[in-house]
Parts: C-alpha cells; sequence; structure tokens
C-alpha cells in the first residue's frame, strides 16, 4: 500500500525539522514534502523534497496541496512567546492566518488529518500551578496564548463543522540539541547547555527557582507521531491534548550540568520573560493522553541532561553572551 503524501509546514523551525526528519525515517524521504518560508535547513538537505512556501497565501497553500496530493498536513509555522510580545499585531496575524488557511486548504481539498501544535501558553494565571488540569480555566497572558487558545477552537469547529480530523497537543518548553531556540520563553533551557559547553557561565532570564513544564525533544516527536497515527475512534479531545514531561527550575538544570562539568557556573538576571513564565503552570496534567493514546514520556532531568551535552560539541555550541 502506499504511503499517504506529508506535508511538514515550518519544517526549518526547532520542532519542524525534528519532526519532518522523524517522519521520512518513519514514512519514507520521498513521501514527506518539507515546506517552509526560509531557505532549506541545513540537517534536511538530502533527505527528501522541499518547497519554498508562504503560509499566509492562502491560494498558493491551496495549489500546492491539490498538486501533490496531499493527504497529511503538520502546520509548524508560527511566533513564539516571547518574539510575540515584542510585536503582538504580527504574532496574533501569523499564527492566526496560517492555521485558518491550512483548515481552508485541508476543508477544500479533502486533507485526511492535520496536526497543528498548541501550547502551555493557553494557560494564564488564573489555572493550578500544580498538575493543571486538561480542562483547567484558560486566561492566556500573552498573544502566543490568546492566538493558541482561539486556535483550539478553530480546530474543534472545523472538525465538529466539516469534519476535518484535525488533532492538536498542548507543548511545554521543547529541548534539543540539534535546533537552535526560536525565540520562546523557554530558550533558556537549550542556551544553558551551549553556554556550559563552550565554558561560558550563563546569564539565565528567568528566576533560579521558576518551575515550569519542559519536554526533551524526542518525546515531543514520539508523542505527535503517537497521536497522528491513533485511531480517530479513540480521540476524546478535538482542542488540544494535555502532555506532560519534565517540570524543573533553572536552578535544578543547572545543578544537573554541574555533576558533568563542575566548573559551570550560572546567575540570574530576570527580564520581561519572568513575567511571561509566572503566569504559566509549573506541571501539568496528562491522563486523557495516557487513556485515549498510551501516551507517556520516555526522559526525565538527568537523562537528557546526558543526552544535550554529549551531542553538543564546543564546534557545535552557540555563544550566549550579549
Amino acid at each position: 500500500m502506499a504511503q499517504d503524501k506529508i506535508l511538514v509546514i515550518g519544517a526549518c523551525g526547532q520542532i519542524g525539522t525534528e519532526l519532518t526528519l522523524a517522519l521520512r525515517q518513519r514514512y519514507g524521504g520521498e513521501t514527506v514534502l518539507a515546506a517552509d518560508l526560509k531557505r532549506e535547513s541545513d540537517l534536511l538537505k538530502g533527505t527528501g523534497p522541499f518547497l519554498p512556501l508562504d503560509v499566509m497565501d492562502k491560494t498558493t497553500l491551496q495549489v500546492q496541496v491539490n498538486r501533490h496530493g496531499i493527504e497529511t498536513i503538520y502546520l509548524l509555522a508560527a511566533m513564539l512567546s516571547a518574539s510575540g510580545e515584542l510585536q503582538p499585531q504580527l504574532a496574533w496575524r501569523v499564527n492566526m492566518e496560517s492555521l485558518l488557511n491550512t483548515l481552508e486548504a485541508a476543508r477544500e481539498e479533502a486533507v485526511q488529518k492535520v496536526f497543528w501544535p498548541s501550547s502551555i501558553a493557553v494557560f494564564g494565571p488564573d489555572a493550578p500551578k500544580k498538575d493543571c488540569p486538561q480542562n483547567a480555566w484558560s486566561t492566556p497572558a500573552t498573544v502566543y496564548g490568546i492566538s493558541k487558545l482561539s486556535g483550539e477552537q478553530w480546530c474543534h469547529y472545523y472538525f465538529k463543522r466539516y469534519g476535518v480530523d484535525v488533532r492538536s497537543i498542548r507543548y511545554p518548553g521543547l529541548i534539543s540539541y540539534k535546533t537552535l531556540p526560536g525565540g520562546g520563553t523557554t530558550d533558556y533551557a537549550i542556551e544553558i547547555f551551549h553556554a556550559a559547553i563552550r565554558g561560558e557561565s550563563y546569564s539565565c532570564f528567568l528566576r533560579d527557582d521558576q518551575r515550569l513544564p519542559m519536554m526533551y525533544m524526542d518525546d515531543a516527536v514520539r508523542g505527535t507521531i503517537e497521536l497522528m497515527e491513533a485511531p480517530a475512534s479513540k480521540l476524546t479531545i478535538r482542542t488540544a491534548y494535555n502532555i506532560s514531561g519534565i517540570s524543573f527550575t533553572p536552578a535544578e538544570v543547572a545543578a544537573e550540568i554541574k555533576k558533568l562539568i563542575p566548573g559551570f557556573s550560572i546567575e540570574y538576571k530576570p527580564d520581561y520573560r519572568q513575567a511571561i513564565a509566572e503566569t504559566w503552570p509549573e506541571s501539568i496534567q496528562d491522563q486523557t493522553a495516557r487513556k485515549d493514546w498510551g501516551w507517556q514520556p520516555e526522559y526525565n532531568l538527568g537523562k537528557m541532561t546526558e543526552e544535550m551535552i554529549r551531542h553538543i560539541t564546543p564546534e557545535l555550541a552557540m555563544s550566549t553572551k550579549h
């Protein structure tokens, strides 16, 4: 049986790069079409086809979906939380129009399945801080969170009204050694490893005790594919699923790094991102995802730290000095 044709939009971003590679490894390189507004990522070159694409151009998007016979779309293009607060009007337009254009293309071209990422940013200061439940009250405090909460409702609407099989996960902060951070409030959890490996002291933009939900990218990618492969009949959530990985503070990840790099040092200089972090939960409850499609994380803080330090070489580490 021929494999479905898959389109990954935003394939050169932090999540998109690793998800595209995983999809190509699982389903075959030629079946996964990587698309992005910017040039093809070096990590993707030679692994499968690439298409320059502006998801804000609805007509071109629809033409390409039709031309390539796309049956599954992963939409990863977005402006993240910290970047969005610097340009809120642009963030709203990018995040909402990209989703609506994709949902419309899926409806009009009878695309079988769509994945779109939501975020823990949907939970604002009124949500429970510990073990935030699936159906917690959502009053997001950032334009990123507002766009994600609105996007969840659009996903639900297109499923109920038009039968578009759209699926979503509320990602926590994602940590990877393969790609650089993309303008989020949890970027420190990647930058800190680069600083340690370069032998630099790290200046953290969050408080030492600011606990946030995090996840190693391998878990996030695996969870995404597992959700998309789950039978539709098993899914009870058509907004976005909570999934939980690791919750830790900057001080805790620094302590893990010092076990392997004893000379590492850190200082704390909270900036505007601290106010964003304070509106988010410290940990997430994910029983519904576990029950519906068998979600289970594999990485704890120690295992993740070992993986990051093993893979980021001094030659690849970026400087965090500004």
